[in-house]
């Protein structure tokens, strides 16, 4: 494989992303390099289908556990760091491997970041404590109107997007694309940058099963606990509780529902979740080298193996 060029494995939540990827790191010696932003936080671990500590014991992870649950943190400083540790994983021997579906954080790696405007400090606190308060049915309505090609994204996209056009008046889809169509940058930032082969894991109509035995596995190994826990410590506006299922599942361990309720509603709030993700690999991707695999079809050990050695 070109020195520049790196494989990545992405697709929705609970689509198959984690185990292919175990299985090719440990028949190629890879190191994974999570691109998940929820898996970044510390104790958050269940809800968010961490690798088992086996699995990471057998495979070297990196972007697992890097910072506390109040600490935000951005797709650029993400980039950064998977940049290092994707440079040690070739420096130590091994073959890295990006996996997760962030897609902010795969374009912040693969594609050249736009200087974002000077947001005035004060007012964006106050907006932000605004916003915040607003749940993500609403921030989606409003982005629909301020800036619509960011509408699917997840709440803190939603509201970066929104506070960017009211305090500065230009939207980040049209600084990306303004960004993007400099072609002298484009042509440095290509030259240095890495290139993705991605493959692309899907299992169609099957990923709605997959979402509801994934939550109700996750129940079953003591989820709630887990949360009943960090509600004792973790500030309720921590960023961390905005990965799905947590916040819904923090109301339930404090009596604002049932598990039963509380079950449905994650279900739901996943599904939307990947459905986001689906919508932003769909249309992100471009002209990138992809491949794409159902999990579930007979073929699909054939179809990885091909697209790793197509990559080499």
């Amino acid at each position: 494989m070109a020195e520049n060029s790196v494989r990545v494995i992405c697709g929705s939540t609970a689509a198959g992303k984690s185990a292919i990827a175990i299985a090719l790191a440990l028949e190629y010696s890879a190191t994974i390099v999570s691109a998940d932003s929820r898996q970044i936080y510390m104790g958050f671990d269940i809800g968010t289908a961490k690798p088992e500590p086996s699995e990471r014991r057998a495979v070297r992870h990196e972007g697992i556990d890097i910072v506390p649950p109040t600490e935000r943190y951005s797709a650029a400083r993400w980039a950064d760091q998977a940049a290092h540790w994707i440079q040690a994983s070739r420096d130590a021997g091994t073959v890295p491997l990006v996996v997760g579906g962030t897609g902010f954080y795969l374009r912040a790696l693969f594609e050249p970041l736009f200087e974002a405007p000077a947001l005035d400090p004060q007012r964006r606190t106050h907006l932000e404590k605004f916003l915040s308060a607003k749940s993500s049915i609403e921030l989606r309505r409003w982005c629909e109107m301020l800036d619509p090609s960011r509408a699917h994204l997840g709440k803190t996209q939603l509201m970066r997007a929104i506070e960017t056009v009211l305090l500065s008046g230009s939207r980040i889809s049209d600084l990306h694309h303004r960004h993007a169509s400099s072609s002298t940058e484009a042509q440095v930032t290509s030259a240095s940058r890495p290139h993705p082969r991605y493959l692309l894991v899907d299992p169609g109509g099957g990923l709605s099963v997959r979402i509801e035995h994934r939550v109700d596995r996750m129940l079953d190994a003591g989820w709630a606990d887990e949360v009943r826990a960090l509600a004792l410590t973790v500030d309720a506006d921590a960023p961390a509780w905005n990965a799905s299922g947590y916040k819904v599942l923090r109301g339930c361990v404090l009596g604002d529902m049932q598990l039963s309720e509380a079950r449905e509603r994650i279900i739901i709030e996943t599904r939307q979740y990947a459905k986001r993700q689906r919508t932003w690999f769909r249309h992100q991707l471009g002209t990138a080298s992809v491949t794409r695999v159902n999990p579930d079809d007979p073929d699909c050990h054939a179809t990885v193996e091909r697209w790793w050695k197509e990559s080499s």
